[in-house]
This record gives C-alpha cells, structure tokens and sequence, in this order.
C-alpha cells in the first residue's frame, strides 16, 4: 500500500511537469518558459574560503561537485516514444547506454545534424505556426545519474547549474518534479535542497527535447542540435548568501577618475556583513568597506586615477566579497572589475572618451567535434587568433554565450557587443513576425533578462543587443526600455530596429560601401556600426578595402563585425571513408538545409586561416606609414591605436630590387602616442641608381611577449613601390632575350649557327622548331597541342593550349547565379575559320581565328615561335556590340596542363598566398618558391582558389631537375595559378545546392595545371546571395586582347 502511494505520488511529480491549461504543456506554451528556476544573477561562484575564491578555481571547492561524465540515457525519435515514469528511482535502466554530458545526441549517434539559416529545422515536415511543433521526429533524450551528496552539505541549499539544454530541460531528483527550463543558451538553476538528501545517494533525472514553443526563438543561423552543452554541476551555499551583485564601474567626466557602484541583493543576510575589498593587478588594496547587510545594499566608491580598461589595455581588478557573521566568513566571490566608461557623444560611439574603431567578426559558438560543446582551451585559442589578426571586437552571434567565454575577453581585451537569444527570422519581418505578437511580449523581455542579468558585470560587454533578425514591433520597444532602465551606462542596439527607437546604434547589415558613405554624410546622430559586413564564405573578402576607406575617412562610421569568424564545419567522413568537413545537407533524408552557407568564415572549422583572413588582419591593422620621401627615405608613421603606444613595437625595413634584397635594417625606438604621428629618417636606407623595379616593405613586430602575443609577432606592414617594372615587348623578345634573368636555353655559343625556326607539316597538324623547341599545332582545333623540349613533352598527354574564359564558381558566384548567369562561357563553342602559317621576320607565325557563336564573338589565336625557342601566344576576342546576351567574363586568359614531375613554381608577384585583383593589399610583391601541392586553399566546398596577381614572371619547374620547366612573362603583368586539379574538379555545377562536394573528397590529380590570365573577375564581398565583385573588378562584355611569352626552361 505504501509503494503504490509514493508511486502515485511520484506519478503526480511527472503530470506537473507534462500538463498545463488542462492538456498544455509547458513546451508548447508561451507563458511558460521557466518554471521553479532561480532567477538569472551574475555569473559568480561563492567559495568557502577567502583562499579558494582568490584561485577563482571552482573545481577545487568543497562546494562544488561536477555531474559531468556518463549518465544513463534513452534517446527516441519521437518524443511521445519517451519512456514515461524515467524518473522514478524503481526503474529500471540497466539497458540503457551510457552518453556524454555536455554532450550532443546528433554527435554522438542519435539522429541527424540539421543546418538551416532562413527557416526552422521541421522546414520539410511541417510549417511554422507558432507555438506548435510535433512530437514526430522531436528528439528526446532522457537522463539518469546517481549522486552520492556530501555529507558536510547538510543544512546548505543546494543548487543544480546545467548550462545549456537544447532547446528545454525538465529535472527530476529521487522522483519528484523539480521544475522546467527554456532558452537554450543560458543557464538554468534550480534550488534542489528540498528534494536531495545530504550524506545520501540521490537520483537526479533529466529530459531534453530537440524542439518547444522557444525553438520559434530560436532560428538562428547555425547547426540546429540537441542535447546539454556547458558545464553541468550541483553547488552547495549557507543558508544566508549573496544572491546578486551588480557592479557599475563608470569614469567621471574628464575620463580621469573611476567611480564604483556596488549593489548587493541577500537572502537571509539580516544582522550579518560584507566586506568588500578592491585589489589592483599586483594584489595590492586599493579600498575596502565593511556595511551591515539587508536584503538590498548599495554603495559608491571614488578611486583615484585607476588604469583604464580598454581592448588594447585590459586592465583588470578584482572585487572580492566576503560575507562574514561575525568573525565566521560564510562565503566569499570575486568579480573582474574594469574601469571604464562607455558613452555615445557627438554621433560617436566612445570607450573612456575615445571614439575607438570597431574591428570585429561575428562568433558561433561551434567546434568541429564537439559542436555547441567548445572548451575553455578552444575559447582561448580564439581569442588569441583574434588577437593575432588585429581583431578587438567580437559580437556573440545570436545568445549569450558560456560565461567563461566572457572573463577571457575580459581578461584579454575584446569588445564584446551582447546578444540575446532571440532569432525569429524564420517568421519573416512583416506581419507575421513574433515581435508584433502581445502573446511573445513576455518571451522578448525574459530573453533579455537572461542577457544582461546574468553577464552584466562583464567590462569586455560594451554594448547589449536585444537578438537578431526578430522583425521590429512593441516587443523588441519594451525589451529595449527594460535594459535601458536596468543598465543606463550601456547602448542597447538591435539591427532590425534600424533608426527606430530600439537602437543606439545604426547596426545594420550587409549595405554597400555606397550606402555606408550616404548615412556617413547624413544628419542622423546614431553612430553607424555594421553588426555583419564583409561576408567571408568561401574565397571572398574581395574589396573589404573599400568599406575601411570609408571608416577611416568619416568620423560617425566606426566599423562592423565580419561575418564571420569560422567555418562551422562538423568533422565528419564521406563514403570513402576520408576526413571532410560536413555541411546542411550532409546528414539524413530530405533534410531542412541551407546548404553550406554556414561556412562563412575567416577561418575553417580547426581555426586555420583561410587566405582571405589575411586580408583582414592587414585591413584591421593599427599602425599605418606614408611614404613621405622615396630618396631621402623618409616615412610617417600614423598610431592608430587609442590607449597604447608603440613602446613595444619595432620598425623593420627592406629595400628589394627586382624582387632581391638591398637593404634592410631595423629601429627599435618608437615612442609615438595613441593617434599620434610621427616623422622617421630611416637609418641606413639608401636607393641605388641602377634601375630595376624598387620596393620598401616596412614590419612592425613586438619587441617583447604580450598576452597571448609572442615576440616578434607581427602586428602591421605596408609595401611601397618605388619604381615601376619594366616588362619585355613583343617586338624585342622576336629580336632578342627577354627583359629577364637569362635561362639556360637561350645561352649560345659562339661557334653556333644562326637561329632559325623550321616548319614540319602533315594532315593533322603541324611542327614549329627552333632551339631545342617543338609546338605542335592540331589542325582540326587550331590549338597547341604539344610542346617539347629536346624531345621531352611539357604538356600532359591530351591536354592542349587552350583559351581559358571560366573559373570554378566562389560561393559569392554562386549566390549571384553567376554559373547559371555566364554558363555561355563555360565550354563556349568555338568554330576553326581558318589556320594560317606564316614567316614574321626570323620568326614563324601561326594565326587561328574562330567564331564564338554562344557568346556572339570572334577570336583570334596567334602563336609565334622565336629563335630562340620562346613561344609567343597572343589572344584576341573581338565582341559584337549589338549582340542580344552580353554576359561578363568571369576570366580572360589560357591554360594548359604540365606532367605531375612539374611540381613546383618559381615567381614574381604578389604573395605568398592566393590574392586576386580586389583582395590584393595584404600580399605583397616578391621572389616566391613554392610546392604546387600547396596552391590549393581548402574551401569547405571546392572553389576557385589559388590565384596570384601582379604577376611579373613565373615558372612551373621539376623538383628533381630544376632547370626543367617553363617560365611564363607577359608586357603587363599576369594573373596566375598552377594548382593539381582541373577548373571542373572545383566546379559544383550551375546548381549549388545539386551537388555536396567537399574539399576532403578531392583527390589531387597526376598533373599540374596552369592558367595563364590577364584577368579573372573579383570576389567580392557585399553579401554572398546577390552581390558581384564590384564594377571595377568585373570583365564586361567587350573586346579583349592579352599576351604572353612562354621560355622553354625554369627559373
């Protein structure tokens, strides 16, 4: 009889927590997000010794105890399926595996990771009509551990902290219903003392569902996963505690002085103290008060001349609360404390009066194996590849993320703009849209609460955000009102908001240079920080340039954060069992999917650069120098930085010569303030007076260690060209050596007889030779065929010199349609009219001409063989102006295939990475000798890469007889790339979304592939769903003309 009442009793634990409002549950019930958790208060742990709080080192507490590990755990599909009275500590779940916690079911196992960014994750099982979702396909996860509670626990409250549940959480303890939780990414808490048993064993149950009425909040563009992420623990607290501190550190108005507002909110703490201590970076005391304690405390502190907290000088105290009775220290915590003052003031937006530059990316929270799971170590690794690439500001795109996240940008200096976890894109921005809906008013406003209440007391938050791509309506009005209200010291932005009442900030996203440069002339008085800008996906970032032209030129445009900051990949292997990144798309059938468009980033999933973050990094530089006099040697050197000197910072330069050095040397001394400049003879810099082409490269690199910065890490560096190139003629390579170091085929003795060029033709084709040198021309094609060097082939059997007008597609390329837009370029048919050859002085001339009808054009091939063995390709494309369809080129140039012995290029040009014509500055010209293996950029999704431009020559040679190769060299300078795969290896189709295709898939062919271009098109970087290069890195449809020598040996 006493079984069956504790199991009914139990039972009625479980109906609690499944029904509401008659049949309504609470996860599909709007009013109904958080149910008997504590409210959200700052992020502190309270220890029991002044000792354990100064480690700051919660592991090692005798009040905390980690549920992390292995719990018992039933995963079902549908969640109707879920075993229903888990809970109880009679059943029985000896078949039940055991999971990871923090952990995901997706990547562990259980169901199928879902990638979507406009749209919900049940996009192909049914439509959004909030707050529905179905139970089919709605993952639940249930959770059982046994916990032995300490015994020296007893007459504590103990509280459960589960970090992060996607997308709820429902806790059980020994069978009773303890409370229920929503939005996904911020803790919840729960006050478990009446349920637990101090000294016991005790069963604490949990279940987690892949969907609730919150996942409408929760559309977010990122990798749609289930399960607990973040730290999981139980903590123990005295019976009077602290419940919140809110810590307000400000600046007076001169910027000098620091002011501390100190509120403390108890329970129970009625007769007891508080002894507040400030201590500086040293440990040293800089003020201490001891006030008797009610239920809500206040006090200010003046403190004279405190260093200031900025992202370039985060200096850091600490304010440690000891709650004492008497002389029996109860509990004791500790909070960073940052002085600084943030403010917007004359259209700017300034940080301890300074109106700093916002150098940000936008950050997912994602690793490649852990996915939501990141580690502290993988935090770390973040911020000081942030602080490498000259990145200050990082926006937590779209929540709130772990709070340990948050101590390292304090302790390490980000600008952290705050976001809450509101995303209802999937609703659209009209009418439907949540924020319009007096029904969600309470979520918008609960979100936010959980945003600021909890991470408030963070320096590195500059700025609260109130979610993203939400719509705008009341909701997001009155969230906006209760933040300003709760923290005054601090803006409030929201992109949808625009110029509305709802932004500090003009935050929009993805406008144009042009659009940028109108509001930065206008009257408006909101500073304009872009909160995404500069879409990184894929080989992008082309014309970045041109928006921090912009910044540096308008006071009110104060940058924007990078979207984004890495790939969000998951580790994954494809059919043949090789390593890829997986994208939406890749996991279960028919499965809701944007594709890889959540493969944005400056950086893959592993945190290695992509080509273009180096664009960035220069882009984002702090230190910039004009060359002031080219003779004399005389620079200025401009501090962008706005609170640290260059103390620390050396001047390194180096004079080349045709791309070899001539002089280098190195001053040590700058002592240039904050948005100051200074003048600088350079010491030992002297311009010889042979000619050549001249280059100053000057580096700025740390002189000793920084946080996370070695010394000699290099922060900034500029190149200047002094004098032009002289590039070789046409006329004079027919006559003579061309303007380059001489090759080994061109040397000839004296006792040799003239140079001649002689001419071999049958049916099929026919041979030009001179020197050692061979083409064979197809007569059919009218294209070289062959070219051999004392017999030996250059050229890749079936493979011929061939006009090159397409390039595989960039996802920017793609998301303008471009593969479908220029296809006519693709494989244009081109149609032999007549081959003619020729004598031209010593020389023999072959001339091809073809129609081009797919693109209303004619071309004109001309190959020259000099005597001396060179090979001249001249190429002609002559457009009709009155033609119906006028697509752009996305290249104009040709291409060829060398044997897989030709393995690596000599050049000189731009690098020594991939650059293109509108994302060249951070590479800069020199001698460069390298593998072609490494040519390559691994592009989640294979795409055009490889590139280099300003090309003055280059040569493809042979790792084991180095001489033997060819060098290729234009009268202007070249666009070139030589990679081990074909351009329809990289290319995806017209169709994106008709193909998963992965770098990992790619095996390297047995060959080298070389295009030789005047141009390709730009990259381009607006947006990644419409926008092209822009107009000035495009080819338009009209006449084109380019040419190039090829010599037959390496240099």
């Amino acid at each position: 009889m006493k079984i069956s009442l504790l199991l009914g009793f139990l039972t009625m634990g479980y109906l609690s927590a499944t029904a509401q409002n008659n049949s309504t549950p609470y996860w599909l019930d709007p009013s109904v997000n958080r149910l008997h958790t504590e409210a959200p208060r700052s992020d502190f742990f309270a220890y029991e010794s002044v000792n354990a709080a100064q480690t700051a080192n919660k592991l090692h507490s005798a009040r905390y105890l980690s549920l992390e590990g292995k719990w018992k755990f039933c995963f079902v599909n549908n969640h109707q399926d879920a075993p229903k009275d888990f809970f109880l500590p009679t059943f029985d779940d000896s078949n039940w595996e055991y999971f990871p916690v923090p952990g995901l079911f997706e990547l562990n196992g259980h169901g199928d990771a879902i990638y979507k960014n406009v749209g919900y994750a049940w996009a192909t099982q049914f439509a959004p009509n909030p707050p529905f979702v179905e139970e089919k396909n709605n993952y639940t996860g249930s959770y059982r551990k046994t916990i032995h509670i300490p015994s020296s626990w007893k007459g504590e409250r103990i509280y459960l902290h589960v970090g992060s549940a996607t997308s709820n959480l429902s806790v059980w303890v020994n069978g009773r219903f303890v409370g229920y939780s929503e939005d996904s990414k911020s803790a919840a808490e729960f006050d478990l003392t009446p349920y637990l048993i101090a000294g016991q064993d005790n069963l604490i149950a949990m279940q987690v569902m892949r969907w609730c009425d919150g996942s409408y909040f929760e559309d977010q563009d990122f990798w749609r996963l289930t399960g607990i992420a973040r730290e999981v623990y139980l903590y123990a607290r005295p019976q009077s505690h602290i419940t919140d501190i809110f810590i307000t550190p400000d600046l007076t108005p001169n910027y000098q002085d620091g002011i501390l507002n100190i509120h403390l909110s108890t329970t129970q703490c009625k007769g007891k103290q508080a002894l507040l201590t400030l201590t500086d970076e040293a440990g040293k005391v800089v003020h201490t008060e001891k006030i008797p304690l009610g239920n809500q405390v206040h006090t200010t502190w003046n403190i004279k001349n405190p260093l200031k907290w900025s992202a370039e000088t985060p200096h850091l105290y600490k304010l440690r609360v000891d709650l004492t009775d008497g002389s029996r220290l109860m509990e004791s915590l500790t909070q960073n404390i940052g002085f600084r003052k943030i403010e917007i003031k004359g259209s700017q937006f300034l940080v301890n009066g300074q109106p700093v530059l916002i150098k940000g990316v936008n950050r997912h929270e994602i690793d490649p194996d852990g996915g939501y799971v990141v580690s502290t170590e993988r935090m770390l690794q973040d911020i000081r590849i942030m602080k490498e690439h000259n990145i200050n500001a990082v926006r937590t795109s779209h929540y709130p993320n772990d709070p340990r996240w948050y101590d390292l940008c304090d302790q390490y200096g980000l600008y952290v703009v705050a976001e809450a976890n509101i995303e209802t894109h999937g609703m659209g921005y009209g009418e439907k849209t949540l924020a319009k809906v007096p029904r969600y008013e309470q979520v918008h406003l609960e979100r936010n609460r959980n945003n600021t209440h909890v991470l408030k007391n963070h320096p590195c938050i500059v700025t609260w955000s109130l979610g993203n791509e939400g719509g705008y309506g009341p909701n997001f009005e009155k969230a906006y009102d209760e933040v300003k209200a709760y923290d005054p010291l601090r803006p409030v932005q929201y992109e949808r908001a625009i110029l509305a009442h709802g932004t500090d900030i003009y935050a929009e996203m993805y406008i144009t240079p042009e659009q940028c440069e109108t509001y930065a002339k206008s009257t408006n008085t909101k500073p304009m920080i872009l909160c995404e800008y500069a879409h990184a996906m894929g080989n992008s970032e082309g014309g970045m340039e041109k928006y921090w032209d912009l910044v540096r030129k308008y006071p009110k445009f104060q940058g924007g954060f990078i979207w984004d900051f890495v790939d969000q990949g998951l580790r994954s292997k494809n059919k043949q069992g090789k390593e890829i990144y997986a994208y939406g798309g890749d996991f279960g059938r028919y499965p809701a999917s944007d594709h890889n468009f959540n493969c944005n980033g400056l950086f893959n999933p592993d945190r290695q650069a992509h080509p273009h973050a180096d664009e960035a990094r220069y882009l984002y530089q702090n230190i910039w120098t004009t060359l002031k006099d080219a003779q004399q040697g005389i620079v200025e050197i401009y501090n962008e930085n706005f609170f640290q000197d260059l103390s620390n910072t050396s001047f390194n330069w180096t004079l080349f010569r045709n791309g070899e050095q001539v002089g280098a040397g190195t001053e040590a001394n700058l002592q240039i303030k904050p948005q100051k400049k200074s003048t600088l003879q350079i010491e030992g810099y002297k311009l010889p007076t042979a000619t050549g082409e001249y280059v100053l490269q000057v580096e700025y690199r740390l002189k000793q260690d920084e946080p996370l910065l070695k010394a000699g890490h290099l922060v900034a560096k500029q190149e200047f060209i002094i004098s032009d190139y002289r590039y070789p003629t046409l006329s004079a390579t027919q006559t003579m050596q061309p303007m380059r170091p001489a090759v080994i085929r061109l040397e000839r003795k004296a006792t040799d007889k003239a140079p001649s060029v002689s001419k071999d033709e049958q049916l099929a084709c026919m041979s030009l030779s001179a020197n050692h040198t061979t083409i064979t021309i197809n007569k059919q094609t009218g294209l070289i065929d062959y070219l051999d060097i004392d017999g030996k082939p250059m050229f890749e059997q079936g493979y011929s010199l061939k006009p090159d007008f397409w390039r595989a597609p960039t996802d920017n390329d793609y998301g303008a349609s471009l593969p479908q837009k220029l296809a006519a370029w693709k494989n244009p048919k081109m149609e032999l009219k007549s081959l003619n050859e020729e004598r031209s002085g010593l020389c023999r001339k072959v001339t091809a001409q073809y129609t081009m009808p797919s693109v209303d054009a004619n071309l004109t091939l001309v190959y020259t063989l000099t005597p001396q063995g060179q090979v001249i390709v001249e190429q002609q494309l002559k457009v009709n102006p009155q033609a119906n369809s006028k697509p752009m080129l996305p290249r104009f140039g040709m291409t060829l295939v060398m044997p897989q012995t030709f393995d690596r290029i000599h050049y000189y040009g731009r690098g020594p990475i991939e650059n293109y014509v509108d994302r060249n500055a951070s590479t800069f010209i020199g001698i460069y000798d390298q593998s072609v293996s490494e040519q390559y950029s691994p592009y989640i999704r294979p795409q055009e890469c490889g590139n280099k431009t300003d090309v003055r020559w280059w040569s493809v040679y042979s790792s084991t007889s180095p001489q033997e190769g060819l060098t290729f060299t234009a009268p202007q300078p070249l666009e070139m790339t030589s990679i081990p795969f074909l351009t329809s290896d990289l290319d995806g189709g017209p169709i994106k979304e008709a193909h998963q295709i992965h770098a990992g898939d790619l095996s390297p062919r047995p060959f080298t592939v070389v295009h030789i271009s005047s141009r390709q098109m730009g990259l381009g970087c607006v947006d990644s769903w419409g926008a092209t290069a822009f107009p000035e890195y495009l080819i338009p449809y009209s006449d084109q003309a380019f040419s190039f020598i090829i010599t037959p040996s390496a240099q």
